[in-house]
């Protein structure tokens, strides 16, 4: 038994040391080139997590495309290639902000007609169930009296 768990904590451990080294990457010799990387990445979606920018995200898919922003960039490739580049592998959905164009229009303006209808059907909803302000019938207020009577009684037992 001592000897599972003794094998199970260095198995953990052999794990957790090749996770590190599978994440590390070479640093890159020009700060501004990773300047420039970091900011491509944060106007990137991470493909898989679609919440998140790639330099936020820590999916495998990011790292790559962490990886190939670096790549092309080391080949000397402008900001807009790049975001070209990924444009064209995934759609203007990769652009964390995607362009104002007729293909993204539905992206820009889809959750506002959203919004409006679900504010439409809240406003019928609410005009369907609206009461009448007509007065009470004598039969109503007999019906209410009753019923402040025995909850007056019931509060003063």
């Amino acid at each position: 038994m001592k000897l599972r768990r003794t094998a199970t904590a260095f198995a953990a451990a052999v794990l957790a040391c090749m996770s590190i080294l599978v994440q590390a990457r070479p640093p890159m010799q020009d700060q501004g080139l990773q300047d420039r990387e970091m900011a491509l990445a944060a106007q990137l979606r991470c493909v898989v997590c679609q919440n998140q920018t790639v330099a936020e995200s820590r999916a495998p898919m990011a790292e790559d495309m962490r990886l190939q922003i670096r790549s092309q960039l080391e080949q000397g490739r402008s900001n807009d290639q790049v975001i070209a580049f990924f444009e064209q592998r995934y759609g203007a959905f990769v652009r964390y902000n995607p362009p104002w164009k007729p293909s993204t229009w539905l992206l820009w303006i889809g959750p506002f007609f959203v919004a409006l209808g679900g504010l439409a059907l809240l406003r019928r909803t609410l005009r369907r169930t609206r009461t009448s302000d007509a007065p009470l019938t004598p039969q109503q207020r007999d019906r209410a009296r009753q019923w402040l009577d025995s909850v007056s009684k019931e509060e003063n037992q």
